[in-house]
């Protein structure tokens, strides 16, 4: 419920707070606080004879939590476009997800525990499993278990028994747990900012008839549903701010800057004024990049780049299509493995790559192998605890251990080559050896599926370059594998020796430094010669000044995040080759990240201030090459 404590004092002054910037914009409004309620799960141990009450209220409860999901996904139908409203039907999916109720029910008929308690324990299990991932998309993914949890609950607390004296309490009192209010009854009537711990995409989208101008959340990501909806709905948000609830009170004027990640509280006038003029050249601005989205993306002088996105959902595969993606580089196939006590069939992987495959067609979709192991893991496959999971049975190396595993995914892809143009990428692949045991599994899925009577097109196999062997022998490997893909974050990580996870080294694990490029040129200069297709997937991508320094080393093809498509055609397209080409070469001469960043801003970064957060509205007009346009 909004909270009702007073508006700060206007004469105290307060620093920004700062967060992630998790939707672009900006925003000013009064805020209305929503305080996370402290909610009591009654934690009972259930007589025999009331077992069948509890499985009735369970599944009263999961059709009432998909009824209240089905009523926000009516009421927003009209407003959002059907990928975005995917989202939605998820939860519904997961509300109804077997392994979650197979859960429950144990908890309920095995060891006499109310629907409350089962389902708190349930979904808690399933969060573990995603805290341990590597992976910070899939990690994210916990906040959307937890809120299913939270409708489950929801609906429980207004199906409670009638006699709850019966029952016995296992210990004294009630688990108490920190649950967001249901905002779903709020309602406004002027512009306002929306705070709270956190707010589900349910939520969010329930919103979307009220003036809500911002949202500020303490949890979340960029990646998280809620962010992504958020962006969807076209307004600006700040997530992961620290203490916003402590900080911010029901009344403060309050600036939600989505350009920044920073949120101001209770500003000067000299400070609004300047928010809202950036909060207008932002609007300026995606209004002019969208007008050229469609485009094909050539750089000021006609040469030609193809961007693509790395996605992991079929929803977020049309979202890439509609930010102007001309394919998917990377789809991340290990999704369908995770939070799973079986493996996915064949079939089931067969329909989902079927679907991806037809939705993007003709576009092309690049299919990666399961990259399993490590901090990702799934309850379906056995891996060992190892003493660094990073360098041990992962991705590749777990794949050829379970043949049967990797068969039947190989098998789905072949499958579903028919239905569009799909290509099939090895992760972290260390040796040839490694590499043509995978070209001789995929042969023989082939095989079988001919054998089998079903059709199947062209699947090219690569391989991604992100292991430092990979990338000083891409000469070798370029002898067998029809594209290279390299995955700068885990570059970084393996040839500098430095943990993608640790925030006290994080400054250290720079894309620019020389020893990383140094190891990307090798393998655009072995993919040149021996005439074969080399990307990038990783972060490095996604960053305007480090894609047109890799455009000057040759890349012709990048995929990243979706919504950094528009900045990186615009960025590109205000640059020539030869002037990315000639940045290359110098940059080459220099001894440390630092001085190639400094390189690379100094060459780049004013003509691009208006996408890197500067405050001009327009960028200088590109300097245009007399030479004729190379061929691409």
């Amino acid at each position: 419920m909004p909270t009702s404590r007073p508006p700060s004092s206007p004469g105290l002054t307060i620093e920004p707070l700062h967060g992630i910037a998790g939707s672009p914009g900006v925003a000013i409004a009064t805020a209305l606080v929503l305080e996370p309620g402290t909610g009591r799960i009654p934690r009972r141990t259930v007589l025999k004879e009331e077992i069948p009450l509890e499985l009735e209220r369970y599944a009263d409860a999961v059709e009432e939590a998909k009824a209240q999901i089905a009523e926000v996904h009516t009421r927003v139908a009209a407003k959002l476009p059907a990928e975005h409203l995917k989202i939605l039907e998820a939860y519904q999916v997961m509300l109804g997800d077997p392994s979650l109720a197979s859960s429950v029910h144990a908890e309920i008929e095995e060891r006499n525990r109310n629907a409350e308690w089962a389902v708190e324990i349930s979904v808690q299990q399933i969060v573990r499993e995603f805290d341990l991932l590597d992976d910070a998309y899939l990690r994210e993914r916990r906040h959307d278990v937890e809120f299913v949890g939270d409708r489950l609950q929801r609906a429980l607390a207004g199906n409670a028994p009638r006699s709850v004296g019966a029952m016995r309490l296992t210990e004294p009192g009630q688990t108490r747990v920190r649950r967001p209010t249901p905002p779903l009854g709020v309602h406004v009537a002027q512009p306002t900012i929306v705070v709270a711990h956190d707010l589900s995409p349910a939520d969010t989208a329930a919103m979307i008839r009220e003036p809500i101008v911002g949202f500020v959340t303490e949890v979340g990501t960029r990646t998280s549903h809620t962010a992504i909806m958020a962006r969807a709905l076209e307004i600006p948000a700040v997530v992961g701010v620290a203490g916003a609830l402590a900080s911010i009170r029901t009344g403060d004027i309050v600036i939600v800057d989505g350009l920044r990640g920073e949120v101001h509280i209770r500003p000067s006038t000299d400070m609004a004024a300047r928010a809202r003029a950036r909060g207008d050249r932002h609007f300026s601005r995606t209004q002019l990049l969208r007008k050229r989205l469609r485009e094909p993306m050539t750089l000021a002088d006609g040469t030609r780049v193809v961007l693509k996105a790395n996605v992991e959902l079929p929803t977020e595969a049309l979202l890439a299509v509609e930010h102007g993606a001309e394919g998917i580089g990377l789809y991340r196939t290990e999704f369908l493995y995770i939070d799973r006590k079986e493996a996915p069939s064949e079939d089931e992987q067969f329909e989902l790559y079927r679907t991806i495959a037809q939705m993007i067609s003709p576009r092309t979709v690049t299919l990666r192998t399961f990259d399993l192991g490590g901090d990702k893991r799934s309850p379906a496959i056995s891996i060992p605890d190892e003493a660094n999971p990073a360098l041990g049975l992962r991705a590749i190396r777990l794949a050829l251990r379970e043949p049967a595993l990797f068969m039947a995914q190989l098998r789905a892809m072949v499958r579903a080559s028919a239905y569009g143009e799909l290509r099939v990428m090895v992760p972290m692949v260390s040796s040839v050896a490694e590499f043509r045991e995978c070209r001789s599994l995929l042969d023989r899925a082939i095989a079988e599926v001919e054998a089998a009577g079903h059709e199947h097109g062209e699947l090219p196999l690569g391989m991604m370059i992100e292991v430092p062997a990979a990338a000083v022998c891409a000469d070798l490997f370029a002898r067998e594998a029809a594209f290279f893909s390299l995955g700068t974050n885990d570059l970084v990580q393996y040839a500098l020796a430095i943990d993608r996870a640790s925030q006290q080294l994080a400054s250290l694990a720079s894309p620019f430094d020389p020893a990383i490029l140094r190891l990307i040129a090798n393998v655009v200069r072995a993919a040149r010669e021996a005439n074969i297709p080399v990307s990038i997937c990783g972060a490095m991508a996604s960053d305007p000044l480090a894609a047109l320094l890799l455009v000057g080393m040759g890349i012709r093809e990048l995929s990243m995040e979706a919504a950094a498509i528009a900045e990186i055609k615009e960025a590109m397209r205000r640059m020539t080759l030869e002037e990315c080409e000639v940045l290359a070469a110098e940059v080459m001469t220099l001894a440390t990240a630092a001085e190639v960043e400094l390189c690379v801003a100094e060459t780049f970064a004013p003509r691009l201030s208006d996408l890197l957060g500067g405050e001009d509205l327009t960028a200088p007009p590109p300097i245009v090459s007399s030479r004729p346009p190379p061929i691409a």
